[in-house]
């Protein structure tokens, strides 16, 4: 029984990784014919607001969820079960209510505070993404907690599909009916509601016909002293992984209140700010990109660290964080370094012109560093280490918002992703400094540290000689069908060293390598 329900859970954290996935690339791509439509204007005006979504559906995708199927699974009968949830739901109704009405009715106050009062109407409407909180995560977390991801996995992808033709739909509009920005932007943060009433109903579906334990939660509340027990894991547990889940976002919502301010601050007129913040918010799907393939690991080793941990086999544990670790590092790092030096030709490619490279190509650095914050945040969320990673979190939030402003004054946008990548640094600084030195050794063990800067220094040798024969014989590129066909080759370019490299100088032990998709099939190219 226990080998069944344990390859029930990996196939559905397989599931689950595999929408997280699709949702994730959806969120990334729809991005570039959004800006082609309505310029960098019209995407700074969805990007400043875009955060406050992002922050809901974080809660609601990722934080809750995974809390309530972790206290759900806990209880072993029925009652308890219901007993959890009826105690539950109240409480982060009343925090989902909240949070609506801070952005509803504060809605003219923040819009001022990011140097637009015209974005007040974007964040009334987005501020309703709050009160589908509770709802899509205790549907969710109640079916992830009996072991069904498939509702959950459905409801996340129609999610994504429903708010991105609705945006779509917006841009396309704003072309061919001459709205203004801040309308295509309200008709484009309207897309996330839909999506989000969308999910709901997909879930509901799915819960009339599974029935999987009891709804009573929805009108039926319990309030006992025993609660604030339960109240404070949610903030802990829920809100760590919240935390890290929207970390990102969280440094992107600091980005809306200092950049554009700072910009004007600093001398550069209004409209020119906007256009700045505009080409600045172009690496945000470019980082999302690239963080996909390397966060989806986190998905699916934090099991397997959680059950070695629990079951006390401390060598199993010590093994896997360090094949977690090694894994990420390498792949985030080559994707960060790649994605830079390719970088002018891909912004050509999908944004319309050469602007903002210098900024863009600093700005991509993150994967990297915040692709191993995620792998040392699930090493100290497989062991129940909350404290010290929240610490290590806010430390990192409020370096960003402390160097954001004097770096932005000092050198514009690329200041502000400076401050980006300082604000990863400090964080990543901490959990290494406070996690265990034996997970540590996994940079020297091997000569793993030294292996991976050769093979990134080769696969950059060979991008900037491609950059120089392309220079030489091509010119400056003028056609974006001609800047995506140089970048799709400098991808397999790269990419193709990196791993003819890595594999020549036995980066990755045989172990590492099946642990990795296609990893058998490098193997057997190899022999």
């Amino acid at each position: 029984m226990a080998h069944k329900e344990m390859r029930t859970m990996m196939q559905g954290a397989v599931v689950l990784t595999l929408a997280s996935f699709i949702a994730k690339v959806l969120s990334a791509i729809y991005r570039v014919p959004f800006q082609n439509l309505v310029g960098d204007e019209g995407f700074y005006v969805y990007q400043q607001v875009y955060p406050i979504y992002g922050i809901a559906m974080t809660l609601a995708l990722s934080g809750l969820p995974q809390f309530i199927s972790k206290v759900v699974a806990e209880q072993t009968e029925i009652s308890g079960q219901k007993k959890v949830l009826q105690q539950l739901f109240p409480f982060v109704t009343a925090v989902a209510g909240l949070c609506w009405g801070f952005f509803f009715f504060g809605s003219d106050e923040i819009a001022y505070m990011m140097g637009d009062p015209k974005l007040a109407s974007l964040i009334r409407v987005v501020s309703f993404t709050f009160l589908l909180v509770p709802i899509l995560s205790f549907y969710r977390g109640n079916f992830q907690g009996h072991l069904l991801m498939i509702p959950s996995a459905v409801s996340q992808v129609m999610e994504q599909l429903v708010r991105v033709g609705v945006i779509l739909v917006a841009a396309y509009s704003f072309s061919s009916f001459g709205w203004s920005i801040y309308q295509t932007g309200t008709i484009a943060m309207g897309g996330a509601l839909l999506g989000g009433i969308v999910a709901a109903f997909v879930l509901y579906y799915y819960d009339r016909k599974i029935r999987v334990g009891s709804s009573a939660y929805l009108t039926q509340w319990s309030f006992s002293k025993g609660a604030k027990k339960l109240y404070g894991r949610l903030l802990l547990e829920g809100g760590i992984v919240s935390l890290y889940s929207a970390f990102l976002i969280l440094f992107q919502l600091i980005d809306s209140f200092v950049v554009k301010n700072a910009l004007v601050g600093s001398g550069i007129s209004d409209s020119a700010a906007k256009i700045d913040k505009g080409v600045y918010d172009r690496g945000q799907p470019l980082v999302q990109l690239g963080l996909v393939v390397a966060l989806a690991l986190s998905s699916s080793f934090l099991p397997a660290l959680t059950k070695y941990f629990i079951s006390r086999k401390h060598g199993r544990f010590l093994q896997a964080a360090k094949i977690f670790l090694r894994l990420t590092t390498a792949i985030a790092a080559a994707a960060s370094v790649g994605l830079a030096l390719l970088l002018p030709y891909m912004n050509y490619a999908l944004f319309k012109d050469y602007q903002g490279n210098g900024v863009l190509g600093i700005y991509v650095c993150s994967i990297a560093f915040m692709a191993v914050i995620q792998a040392y945040q699930s090493i100290f969320q497989s062991q129940n280490q909350f404290r010290t990673a929240m610490l290590a979190a806010f430390a990192g939030l409020v370096v960003k918002a402390f160097s954001a402003n004097p770096l932005i004054y000092l050198w514009g946008t690329a200041g502000a992703s400076l401050s980006t990548i300082i604000g990863l640094l400090t964080t990543l600084f901490l959990l290494i400094f406070f996690s265990k030195k034996e997970i540590n050794q996994f940079a020297r063990e091997g000569y793993f540290l030294r292996k991976l800067c050769v093979s990134l220094g080769a696969m950059s040798i060979v991008l900037l000689c491609y950059q120089a024969v392309i220079a030489l014989f091509l010119g400056t590129i003028a056609h974006r069908s001609q800047a995506l066909l140089v970048t799709i080759v400098g991808v397999l370019l790269g990419g193709g060293t990196f791993i003819l490299i890595i594999i020549k100088i036995k980066l990755f032990t045989i172990r590492e390598w099946l642990t990795l998709p296609f990893g058998a099939k490098i193997l057997r190219m190899k022999r």
